[in-house]
């Protein structure tokens, strides 16, 4: 009976010619011709990989398709991408520049930047001589942004001229060159009343922040577990203590609120209300502290009561 041999046999790139007596980790050696005339020497469970040879398959150069053209793309030159893949860096038609893997160049798979998606989303029209808000379109640019919308150059009811993009223009995203949002910032502060510094506003709809792990305005859970309590106002950090009691604390805070914050409200009220006609006279509501005992100076008599939080108020009488 005839013992089977590979002699004659073909793996992928190479043909056994013979084989040797030579083992290498129980396997026979066999002497190949590889199909680029190379003569080398495999053993038989390396002959049955995939894309066996000499060597030579894997010592190809890679196809350079720098300058070919893909649909919208032309490549340009051979990179790795922010995630150290590698890639080729394309320019689309419209300007833009990307990183694209071979693959799915050869493929098809992408056919540009990602503009075209967008193009066939955002059809360009002549938008010429309409009015969009504060903003009169004059005429097209060559400009396109990344989704392929183009720019748009107007001019501003103040005067100014932009560029604008057709997305921006169409729904609603500019209506003006800038100057609308700086006309609504400027009435919103003359809607607020802004006194020696404080906002009336703000201390009316005073919430807590919601980066406050503690769950409460003023209160900062430590790391030793004990909640530190502070409190500002006009530019000051007063800082009242540390408790292990989260209500405690809480108590401690909104003590010092009614002092500090609704104080000052009870002092504003009556002092809008007695001075409307008299500018010339101001306000006077300054905070100190003594330890855990705040000292209030004001011209105005709030007749408020004490707390927990000790409280002394000097009183000055206001100038008539």
């Amino acid at each position: 009976m005839m013992k089977n041999t590979y002699v004659g046999s073909k793996f992928s790139h190479l043909q056994v010619i013979e084989e040797t007596e030579h083992r290498e980790n129980g396997y026979i050696v066999c002497k190949c011709v590889c199909d680029c005339g190379n003569i080398v020497y495999v053993n038989t469970k390396k002959l049955k990989r995939k894309n066996a040879s000499c060597g030579c398959i894997t010592q190809r150069k890679k196809e350079d398709i720098s300058g070919m053209v893909f649909s919208h793309l032309r490549v340009i030159s051979k990179q790795k991408d922010k995630n150290g893949k590698a890639g080729w860096l394309c320019e689309c038609s419209c300007g833009n520049r990307k990183i694209i893997s071979e693959y799915k160049l050869k493929t098809g798979k992408v056919k540009s930047c990602g503009c075209q998606q967008y193009a066939r989303k955002s059809r360009k029209q002549d938008l010429t001589g309409k009015r969009f808000g504060k903003l009169v379109v004059m005429y097209e640019t060559k400009k396109r942004n990344y989704k392929s919308s183009v720019y748009w150059h107007c001019r501003c009811d103040c005067g100014r001229e932009v560029e604008v993009t057709q997305d921006n223009l169409v729904y609603g995203g500019y209506k003006s060159c800038g100057c609308l949002k700086k006309e609504h910032t400027s009435h919103i502060y003359k809607r607020l009343h802004i006194i020696d510094g404080t906002c009336v506003e703000w201390l009316e709809n005073r919430k807590s922040r919601k980066d406050n792990k503690s769950g409460f305005r003023g209160l900062y859970l430590n790391k030793n577990g004990k909640y530190k309590v502070e409190i500002g106002f006009k530019k000051k950090r007063f800082y009242l203590g540390q408790y292990d009691d989260f209500y405690q604390a809480k108590e401690i805070r909104l003590e010092a609120e009614k002092i500090l914050h609704e104080g000052y409200l009870k002092a504003y009220k009556i002092w809008s209300e007695k001075v409307a006609d008299k500018n010339d006279v101001p306000l006077i509501f300054e905070v100190d502290k003594d330890k855990m005992t705040f000292i209030v100076k004001t011209n105005i008599d709030i007749n408020d009561e004490k707390s927990l939080t000790q409280v002394k108020t000097f009183f000055y009488p206001m100038a008539h």
